[in-house]
């Protein structure tokens, strides 16, 4: 390195014709050397720098380099757990808790249209028993291949009688009012007790579902859960209680 591009550390040292160094510079025959030159002396950081260069910025990068890859790798896996987690609880819900479904018909219009999505909660009869009013998913019990909605009516031990379409249980009016007067029939129907561990269960559409009017009660065994909330179309959303 051309030590003019150095700023000076310490300041120059002049060898003196008395010094040591000086005193050899006179040659054997007598004749005097070179009037003596100022040499600057670097100073110790100099030194260090020209004998061993600092290493360069980027000289840790390879440790670096795979210290993120090992992070990121344990992210990805920590990822894919959650992920894993998340299938292997949502098929435990749907397959134990909750079911998806879809309403095919208008046997339970206006409640329910043709196409509607549905949650139905497949816990609540495990713990308890369906009660009058409830909507509930259910196996045809003709053809248990087939599923429907429909409403419960009339549980174990009522007595139901139909007379011009109006609904009565135990003697006592139903209270309907969620039927529209162009959708009711004008049928009669018994009177019939409902069977042990049985349900009695129609379409809200009154003119237009298949029902136990026509198959009668339906087995506890057969009823898959309860219609809890319908979340398709969205501006349709309900929760049903």
């Amino acid at each position: 390195m051309d030590n003019s591009e150095l700023p000076p550390v310490n300041p120059p040292l002049q060898l003196e014709a008395t010094d040591a160094v000086a005193a050899v510079s006179v040659d054997l025959f007598g004749a005097s050397a070179p009037p003596p030159v100022a040499v600057e002396t670097p100073s110790e950081a100099e030194i260090i720098y020209a004998t061993a260069p600092a290493l360069p910025a980027d000289a840790g990068a390879p440790s670096e380099h795979i210290g993120s890859w090992t992070r990121m790798g344990r992210e990805i896996v920590s990822g894919l757990q959650t992920l894993v987690s998340a299938a292997v609880y949502a098929t435990l819900i749907v397959t134990f808790g909750f079911q998806v479904a879809r309403v095919d018909g208008l046997s339970m219009a206006p409640t329910l249209g043709d196409h509607d999505r549905l949650i139905v909660n497949k816990l609540v009869y495990e713990l308890g028993d369906p009660r009058p009013g409830d909507i509930v998913m259910l196996y045809y019990p003709l053809n248990p291949e087939k599923m429907f909605v429909k409403r419960v009516i009339a549980k174990e031990g009522d007595t139901v009688r139909i007379a011009d379409g109006r609904v009565s249980v135990n003697d006592i009016p139903l209270r309907d009012d969620y039927v529209p007067p162009e959708f009711r029939s004008h049928d009669d129907w018994g009177p019939q007790v409902v069977p042990q561990g049985y349900y009695f269960v129609m379409g809200d559409h009154r003119n237009n579902s298949s029902d136990s009017r026509h198959w009668g009660s339906v087995p506890k065994k057969y009823i898959v859960g309860k219609v809890k909330v319908r979340w398709w179309p969205l501006q349709e959303a309900r929760i049903f209680y």
